[in-house]
Formats: C-alpha cells, sequence, structure tokens
C-alpha cells in the first residue's frame, strides 16, 4: 500500500510516516514545504525499514496545491491507498493583530487543501476495485478497505478561545466535514478518521518544558508517538471519529458551556506562557 503524508518532515507527521513504515510496510509518499529535512526522512526511512520513499516538496498553502498534488500523483502513476491529512500551523494572536497573510495560510492548509485532497483522492478511492489478494487482506483484524483517508482536527473545535480564534474554527471544520463524509464514504468501502487530541507532546504550541511534562503527567497531553499508534488503529477499524485522553473525552462537553471568567482566565494564563 502507498501512503501520502502531509507535512512528514518533522513532528506528528514524521510519527505517521515512521509508524506506517514500520508497523503496516506501507510504501511512502512524503509532501512538506522542508526540501532539505523531508529529503532526508525519506531516504532514512526507506533505509531503516526497507520501503519504497518518494519526497515530493510542495507548499500546500497555496490555493492550487491540491490539485497540483494530485495531478503529480496521477501523472506519475501513483495510486494513493492511504491519505494522512496531517499538516498544519499554529499560531496565538489577537485577531486584529494578526497579519491577513497568516489568516490566508492557516485557512488554506487547514480547510481549503484539506477539504479538496480529501475530495480528489476519495473519489479515486471509490473507483478502485481491489484484487482478489488485496481483498482477502486484513489490517488489524479488519478486511482492506478500497482506501483510508485521517484528518486530523483538535479537541480546540469545541472551545470559544480569545488567540486561537481561526486555529479551532478551521479545525471545527475538519471535525464535522469528516465526521459527515464518514457516512457517505462508508457504502463505497472507503474509511475516514477524525483525530481530535487535546494537547500533543510537540513544540507547535509553544509551551514552556515544564508544562509540557506536567500536561502529559495529567494525560491532557499525549506524546505524539501514542496518538499515531492509536490513530492509525482508528483508521484501520474505520472508526468515526476519536478524542485520547479520558479526562480530554470528560471534559469535551464542559467546553462547550465555558463560562466567560475562565475564559478571560485561560486566556491570561496561556499568553503568559507562550514563547
Amino acid at each position: 500500500m502507498l501512503a501520502l503524508v502531509t507535512g512528514a518532515s518533522s513532528g506528528i507527521g514524521l510519527q505517521y510516516a515512521t509508524a506506517l513504515a514500520r508497523d503496516y510496510h506501507c510504501d511512502l509518499l512524503l509532501v512538506s514545504n522542508q526540501e532539505k529535512e523531508l529529503e532526508q526522512v525519506a531516504a532514512g526511512l526507506a533505509t531503516a525499514y526497507a520501503v519504497n520513499t518518494i519526497a515530493h516538496f510542495a507548499d500546500l498553502s497555496l490555493p492550487t496545491a491540491a490539485e497540483d498534488l494530485h495531478d503529480w500523483c496521477v501523472s506519475n502513476g501513483f495510486v494513493v491507498d492511504i491519505l494522512i491529512n496531517n499538516a498544519g500551523v499554529f499560531f496565538f494572536n489577537p485577531y486584529c493583530e494578526t497579519a491577513m497573510k497568516r489568516i490566508d495560510l492557516m485557512l488554506q492548509l487547514h480547510v481549503i487543501t484539506v477539504a479538496k485532497l480529501t475530495r480528489l483522492f476519495a473519489a479515486d478511492m471509490c473507483r478502485r476495485e481491489l484484487t482478489d489478494e488485496e481483498a482477502g487482506m486484513r489490517i488489524c483484524g479488519h478486511r482492506r478497505m478500497r482506501g483510508y483517508i485521517l484528518n486530523m482536527s483538535s479537541m480546540s473545535a469545541w472551545m470559544a478561545m480569545p488567540g486561537i480564534q481561526t486555529y479551532n474554527a478551521s479545525k471545527a471544520f475538519i471535525y464535522n466535514f469528516s465526521k459527515s463524509l464518514w457516512y457517505e464514504l462508508k457504502p463505497q468501502n472507503v474509511g475516514i478518521t477524525v483525530m481530535a487530541p487535546g494537547a500533543v507532546d510537540t513544540a507547535l504550541f509553544g509551551l514552556a518544558p515544564n508544562l509540557r511534562k506536567l500536561a502529559v503527567n495529567l494525560t491532557v497531553s499525549i506524546p505524539p508517538e501514542k496518538l499515531v499508534k492509536r490513530a492509525l488503529r482508528n483508521l484501520f477499524r474505520n472508526k468515526k471519529a476519536d478524542t485520547p485522553g479520558f479526562i480530554n473525552w470528560l471534559s469535551t462537553p464542559i467546553l462547550k458551556h465555558t463560562p466567560d471568567w475562565l475564559v478571560f482566565l485561560a486566556m491570561r494564563f496561556v499568553g503568559k506562557y507562550q514563547k
């Protein structure tokens, strides 16, 4: 199987690429806007796990990025069995002080490109006919499907939080978009799963090291390797959506009804510890 992973040169994307090669023996099409790092990752994974890897440098925040990537795959004869829409950005800023180009970047990357990549590759998957051998395969105890798509949302999709207003709104789109598509794609034997973790223990959120360690110990934050292992298991079992961590799962309904005073308090607290 060939897995296309966006944002694959570092962080969670690198963890997805590694797990797919190591645990599922997938060939990899790795996409990132970090060209040098991407080539190093592709070469390292090919050597370590004896899989075929392709490094494709691309800026997925461009308006035609999804079409360009899909066209490139078709012209090169690459049949994508697994699509991992992982590429993303994060920033904490008052909205009226945020540069327009940063707003464009986040909305294009999290909303437009994710929606278009899902549309293009899902359509290919729906038209695909599995061979008898492929149809008899079992992954995580379940019969192989025509294709698999995993989209990365966030628990912040349920939060009305100043400073991350564009981020949480874009993640809410991904969450509801993916869950709706699950119903459309299931009869076509194509799986789509959306992960909505709380904090993930990477440098993306810019938290100080002591707060990152505390969050992991409280299970509010999850190490990326654990998140990826759980996400891929959910994907191959065709689970619709998942929020890892008991505390996160328990607090999700509460987030929808957070009192205003607590929102202001949290805003000051998070801003204080941003790098």
